[in-house]
Order: C-alpha cells, then sequence, then structure tokens
C-alpha cells in the first residue's frame, strides 16, 4: 500500500513537473526566464522547458489604451509575461500645449515603435508604455514650446520627425525602436480657428481677385494687338492696292497718250474728257429724274470728243436731262 502511494505521489510530481516545466512562446513573442530571482535566459519561439521551482518567467506590468463603444479611450494596465516583438502602434491621449506666442491648443500624438532587446524593456524601464507616453508629451511639450502657432500648423512633418529622432536616441537603453511618431490631430481653441478661416476666405478672396485682375489685364493687351495688327494689315493691303492702281492708272495713261499722240491729238483733253463721262455716269446712275447743269465750258470739251456722244444717247433711255449753262 505504501509503495503505490509513492508511486501516485511521483506520477503527480513528473505531471506537474511537466505541466510547469514546458512553455511554448508563439511566433513574434519573447519571455523572460529568471533563476532563483536572477535573470537567466529569454524564451524564444517554440517549446521551451523551464525547472519549477528554480525557475519562474518574469511578468511586468503593461499599459494598453482601447477605446470603448461610445468611441472614449481607456486606459488598462495588466501583468503580462509575454512580450510582443512585432511593430506595435501607440495612440496617446489628447494632450493640451502651449505654444511660443502663449495659444493653449490640443494634440494627440501615435507613436510606432518595436522592441528588439526583450531583457532590457523588463528590467530597464517599469512600464514600458507608460514610460514612452510620458517622454512623448514632455518632448512634445518643449518642441511646440518653440514654435508659433502658425510655424506648428505649417511644420507638422519637421515635428514628427525631430520627435522620432529625439525618442529613439531616449528609448534605446530600453530596448525600444521608435520607428515613426505621427501628430493625429492639432486642434487650437474656437476662436483662433474662426479667425484663421476669416483669414483663408480672405486670402481666398483675393487671390480670386487677383488673377480675374490679371486674366482682364492680358484679354486687353491680347485684344489691343490684335486691333493694332488688324489696322496694320487693312494699312498695308490698301497701300498695296492703291501702288497697284497707281501703276494701272500710270500704265493706261502712257497706253492712251501713245494712242492719242498717233492720231494727232492732245492726250490732255483727252484725259479730261474721260474724267467729265465717269463724272457724269455716277451723276446719273439713279432712278430718279434728275436736272443736272453744266458748264459752259465743259460741255464744249465734251462735244469735242466723238465718243461722249454713246453718253448722251444712253441718258435718252432715262428721263434725265443735262442743260448746259453758261458760267
Amino acid at each position: 500500500m505504501a509503495s503505490i502511494l509513492i508511486w501516485v505521489f511521483l506520477l503527480l510530481f513528473v505531471a506537474v513537473f511537466a505541466l510547469k516545466g514546458f512553455v511554448i512562446v508563439q511566433e513574434a513573442e519573447e519571455m523572460v526566464v529568471e533563476r532563483m530571482g536572477a535573470f537567466n535566459r529569454v524564451l524564444h519561439k517554440g517549446i521551451n522547458f523551464i525547472w519549477p521551482i528554480m525557475e519562474a518567467v518574469r511578468e511586468v506590468e503593461w499599459k494598453y489604451i482601447r477605446t470603448d463603444l461610445n468611441g472614449n479611450k481607456v486606459i488598462e494596465t495588466k501583468t503580462i509575461a509575454r512580450i510582443d516583438m512585432r511593430e506595435t502602434v501607440y495612440d496617446f491621449p489628447e494632450q493640451n500645449v502651449i505654444t511660443q506666442d502663449n495659444v493653449v491648443m490640443k494634440i494627440n500624438a501615435i507613436l510606432y515603435f518595436k522592441i528588439f532587446n526583450t531583457k532590457d524593456a523588463f528590467y530597464e524601464i517599469k512600464n514600458l508604455p507608460d514610460a514612452l507616453e510620458k517622454l512623448t508629451q514632455t518632448t512634445l511639450r518643449s518642441f511646440i514650446g518653440e514654435k508659433t502657432l502658425d510655424q506648428t500648423l505649417s511644420s507638422r512633418d519637421e515635428i514628427n520627425s525631430n520627435l522620432q529622432i529625439t525618442l529613439d536616441e531616449a528609448t534605446n537603453s530600453w530596448g525600444v525602436k521608435v520607428t515613426r511618431v505621427e501628430l493625429q490631430n492639432v486642434n487650437p481653441p474656437a476662436d483662433i480657428k474662426n479667425a484663421m478661416e476669416k483669414e483663408m476666405r480672405a486670402e481666398r478672396t483675393k487671390r480670386a481677385t487677383e488673377l480675374e485682375a490679371e486674366g482682364e489685364k492680358k484679354a486687353s493687351i491680347y485684344k489691343a494687338e490684335g486691333i493694332q495688327t488688324s489696322a496694320v494689315k487693312i494699312a498695308t493691303g490698301e497701300a498695296e492696292a492703291l501702288r497697284l492702281r497707281s501703276e494701272a492708272e500710270a500704265a493706261a495713261i502712257n497706253v492712251i497718250t501713245e494712242a492719242v499722240e498717233s492720231s494727232k491729238g492732245d492726250p490732255t483733253q483727252y484725259l479730261i474728257a474721260m474724267r467729265y463721262i465717269e463724272t457724269f455716269k455716277e451723276m446719273v446712275s439713279g432712278q430718279n429724274n434728275k436736272v443736272i447743269y453744266v458748264p459752259y465750258e465743259a460741255t464744249a470739251l465734251l462735244g469735242s470728243i466723238g465718243s461722249i456722244k454713246e453718253l448722251f444717247q444712253d441718258n435718252k433711255a432715262t428721263k434725265t436731262r443735262i442743260f448746259p449753262q453758261k458760267s
């Protein structure tokens, strides 16, 4: 009977030893093992074995921020033994900061970090997420305090970069690599926000007015240039037409002069008579009855030209009457 109890005790001891001794570590997780209260080793992914009673898994406090159903951020603190080695996103609560020009504004930041040394994350700092939050808040206040409101709103990328560099240097001894910092919301006071919106609308209106005036100015310039170019072309065309008419008229006069001189006539009288004929044609071209008084000397001159008879014959078909008038 005694031997049976001993065997049962031994089997229970082995079972408890096995249950306590075998530890399965998941992918992207690590655990810290202490032997007799001192750091011994880090457990990596897979099946690991520890000696119960002599060895134990180290546990630490870890701060979590979650969002409830109403959209409010809730802070929770838990005791954990497994460290997640993946990159972690930590969304800090909104905080008040003061700019260089004494404007109080609310800013919340998002921190991306990754643990690369599990031992340092356990032993070099207590509650790593809480320490990261406090360090980020104080560093952010320091950066914003050196800038005005306008500089803060226009240089968010610069602030993000400087924060990332500063936090990464400060947390290196904690076994943490800060990969990125982002300012999520920058909320100035309501009155300043309204003033900024009014200023922005005024600036846009001013810009639109300037663009419209510039467009009208260019349109006027183009229109004036077009009118000038058109006038130049018209004047050039008229000058060319006048030159051609002059050349044609000169050629015609030369032909007439040669013809009249060959017949022993006076070309000057012939040309004057032709001018009279052209004038008479314009005067009698209308359909209404007309009475035209012609100087006596002109009729005498016209009568001396034989070709003028055709004009007087054409006038007989109309009711136009020409009366010679002595000067």
